[in-house]
């Protein structure tokens, strides 16, 4: 696929290696100012990202008691902002650069490219359409950021917790307000998606102010930090007077938008779909295939899976019936599931835990360095468990003082047989997001608005990388039928370039998608429900995975191919994380790079 695909935007010789001094010229260090001052915009503009990277302190110290403007005047700003960097980027001289600033500056260019597909009249701003979904909106987003990310120590903490609720109510009614007018444009989202969003908005909507999510929170966090209750009475204030009122307006226009809703399920439906689609395939993918060619490459990697699983089934005496059939009858034992209790789920997370702490040891086999920081695996918050995503992950701060979290969602564990468990850890944790995300977060070659800036296409596509070389270290070797749930999930990736293509560019029902799925693989119809549903709010994304481990596959075996016996997969490996997150055309070239070293060494 990758030698026959054209790569978007440029194509670059790029060195992958850290420490690699910068120019010294005029233009190196115009552009690292460049980036210095973007990264300072950006954390002003978003100070819930400045708290989760623990840099809301010193100068930055006043963003703890603040959220971001989502305003449709504070996005038409970004939009003017985004157009002005690129221009700055764009006068950089590249002749004046370092191969490793040209990587840098060729992927935040790219970075501000992508987002200038975005300036449709509706939407998030970015690659949502809808701002209000299951998975979309401050409703579900700040209670859980409050909870997980604002840290409350001291009573100046408690204080600016207290100031992000008051925070929270004015970012509600701006989002009512965008919903609104983005429904007077005719995109509003499929009715079953507003189903999931308000049973998630109602049960955060709570009446009792002592029960309120944002407010117990905050009491568990002042208590256990030793401070009084004065925060948690000003909280309670804010909730009944600010909060509540403003999560009402928006549920009761939730409730009207539902009312209008169709079950169209694919943003082609609405006004500007499909150029909304191709903006969405482009971003996420960081290539120009089509959507055709998407679903085509999807096909085609399902059926050579499907081969592969049918042998390792009929291996395990499992003959009869389509293989989608066939995995489905592996749900039937009752021995392959934890209980659907709290103490069961208990149970589960520490199982996936301990799936972690026996590939941690064989990793130095594969990989030059490691993060420094620790991670978890965590259950999803059951108060969005319903349209929540079935697992991901979300990196440490950068001082190494909150860890890495691996979510589960554990709605019911009937979807979460032990053997699909283990690539799922490996594919969200080590060694992989964990692992990716932790090396260019701790990587002092890189500058910071490399750190954090990430492509679904490298970082989704390594997660499905790191699933396959986890077989490779052996993880699966005396547990057949986990290698069996690995190769399923590798079709699940494949099909979601089916099915995403399907609903958004071939009009496929919800219905349909959902059977798509269950029909492939197996899927219990909840996870392949909230999958798809998933993909709808949030098109292109889950395309991503399979382009972006085909492409990674295809770099290693012409790696392999031209080095023989001088290849060495810890390097490809430090070549390829090296770099941070990267578009695919990108990472090309980086490993072009380290190929002609590695021949020179």
């Amino acid at each position: 696929m990758f030698s026959r695909r054209q790569m978007l935007v440029t194509t670059v010789a790029a060195a992958a290696l850290p420490g690699i001094a910068r120019a010294e010229s005029g233009e190196s260090a115009r552009l690292n100012g460049l980036f210095d001052e973007f990264f300072q915009s950006m954390l002003r503009r978003s100070p819930e990202t400045a708290t989760n990277l623990g840099l809301d302190t010193g100068d930055n110290a006043d963003l703890r008691s603040r959220l971001h403007d989502d305003s449709a005047e504070a996005i038409a700003r970004d939009r003017t902002l985004n157009r002005e960097q690129i221009a700055k980027l764009r006068s950089v001289s590249r002749a004046a650069l370092s191969e490793v600033e040209k990587v840098n500056l060729d992927t935040v260019l790219i970075t501000r490219l992508n987002a200038g597909r975005f300036e449709f009249d509706f939407g998030t701003g970015g690659t949502a359409p809808y701002v209000i979904s299951q998975q979309h909106g401050a409703y579900q987003s700040v209670p859980d950021f409050l909870d997980t990310k604002h840290p409350v120590k001291t009573a100046a903490d408690a204080e600016a917790y207290v100031a992000r609720l008051e925070a929270f109510a004015g970012l509600l009614d701006q989002q009512t307000d965008r919903q609104a007018r983005d429904a007077n444009l005719g995109v509003i989202p499929p009715d079953f998606i507003l189903d999931k969003a308000l049973v998630q908005m109602r049960a955060v909507a709570q009446p009792d102010a002592d029960k309120a999510g944002v407010v117990v929170s905050l009491a568990r966090l002042a208590a256990a930090a030793g401070l009084g209750g004065r925060v948690v009475e000003d909280a309670k204030t804010i909730w009944r007077e600010k909060v509540l009122p403003a999560l009402q307006r928006q549920l009761a226009q939730t409730e009207s938008l539902r009312r209008e809703a169709t079950s169209a399920a694919g943003i082609g439906a609405r006004p500007h779909g499909e150029e909304f689609y191709a903006a969405a395939l482009a971003s996420h993918t960081t290539t120009s295939m089509t959507a055709e060619e998407v679903h085509q490459l999807g096909l085609e990697q399902a059926a050579a899976l499907t081969a592969k699983l049918n042998e390792l089934l009929r291996g395990q005496g499992l003959t009869q019936g389509t293989v989608g059939q066939r995995i489905r009858g592996l749900y039937n034992n009752p021995d392959s599931f934890f209980p659907n209790t709290d103490a069961g789920k208990v149970d589960l997370i520490a199982y996936a835990n301990q799936r972690q702490d026996l590939v941690r040891p064989a990793l130095p086999r594969f990989f030059k360095r490691l993060p420094p920081y620790g991670f978890e695996v965590r259950r999803v918050p059951p108060s969005i468990e319903a349209g929540a995503s079935s697992a991901y992950a979300q990196g440490p701060s950068m001082d190494g003082s909150r860890p890495g979290i691996v979510y589960i969602n554990l709605a019911d564990t009937a979807e979460w047989p032990r053997w699909s468990l283990a690539s799922v850890i490996y594919h969200e944790g080590m060694p992989g997001h964990q692992m990716e995300a932790g090396l260019a977060l701790s990587n002092d070659a890189l500058p910071m608005i490399r750190k954090v800036g990430g492509f679904a296409a490298y970082s989704e596509g390594w997660g499905l990388y790191a699933e396959q070389l986890a077989d490779e270290l052996g993880m699966y070797d005396n547990d057949p039928l986990s290698r069996i749930g690995y190769l399923r999930f590798a079709l699940f990736r494949a099909m979601r370039c089916v099915v995403d293509t399907g609903l958004h560019a071939k009009g496929w029902s919800r219905e349909q998608a959902i059977r798509a799925f269950v029909d492939a693989e197996g899927d219990a119809e909840g996870f392949a429900a909230r999958e798809v549903e998933r993909y709808c709010v949030g098109p292109g994304q889950a395309c991503s995975y399979k382009i972006g481990h085909t492409v990674w596959n295809a770099l290693r075996d012409k790696a392999q191919a031209a080095l023989g016996p001088r290849y060495d997969i810890r390097g490809f490996h430090e070549a390829g994380l090296a770099c941070g997150r990267v578009p695919l055309d990108v990472l090309s070239g980086v490993i072009d790079r380290w190929i002609v070293s590695a021949k020179a060494a």
